[in-house]
């Protein structure tokens, strides 16, 4: 018999996140290149990250050259977006860089990518048009609370982690995104339920 699924977290009934939403209204609009493997994944954050903020597009694929939502996303932008992505070139979000750095001053719009750091990576290198913009990456020192899902990085984030990071240091705003972190760690603690077999 077929499970019943929650028509908008797409998770069986029995697991819905939908009490976890939170609404904020994030200034710097996000936008999240989701691989087709992550959809699905009932580990996955996205699905909690993308009903709470008020202004974030996920769009789905591996290629993104002829997308023509997120083409009109990079011309409404045009030298005001970036990607969230460890690259040589990344600029490392700090507070002193945020206060004197123009780039991050200028910035309306970040991109990141959701996948396995393999998948993310492949992503990142078929699509050239990402090596072209300004990139960001977060601090080393960052500790993520991600317990549900195991890597081999140290200091992993989860996609919503990262991005919370992220838009608290561009919007100079760390407690506008504290409940959002709250609901993540709840999260956790949910799936983990689900895991002990609860």
């Amino acid at each position: 018999m077929k499970r019943e699924c929650c028509p908008l977290c797409l998770r069986a009934k029995s697991a819905c996140i939908c009490h976890l939403f939170t609404e904020i209204t994030n200034d710097i609009h996000v936008v999240v290149l989701q691989h087709p493997a992550e959809v699905k994944q009932t580990k996955g954050t996205i699905t909690l990250l993308a009903n709470s903020l008020v202004n974030c597009t996920v769009i789905i694929g591996e290629v993104f050259k002829e997308n023509a939502e997120l083409a009109t996303i990079l011309s409404l932008y045009e030298n005001e977006i970036a990607l969230l992505y460890p690259s040589e070139n990344a600029k490392t979000l700090t507070n002193e860089m945020v206060k004197c750095d123009k780039v991050l001053n200028s910035i309306k719009c970040i991109i990141l990518i959701d996948g396995t750091w393999k998948k993310s990576y492949k992503m990142y290198m078929l699509n050239d048009f990402l090596h072209d913009i300004p990139h960001l990456t977060l601090p080393e020192n960052i500790q993520g609370k991600y317990h549900i899902r195991k890597t081999q990085k140290a200091q992993a984030l989860s996609s919503l982690e990262a991005c919370v990071y992220a838009l608290s240091s561009i919007e100079a705003n760390s407690n506008k995104y504290k409940p959002l972190l709250n609901r993540f760690s709840q999260f956790n603690d949910f799936q983990l339920l689900f895991r002990q077999g609860h």
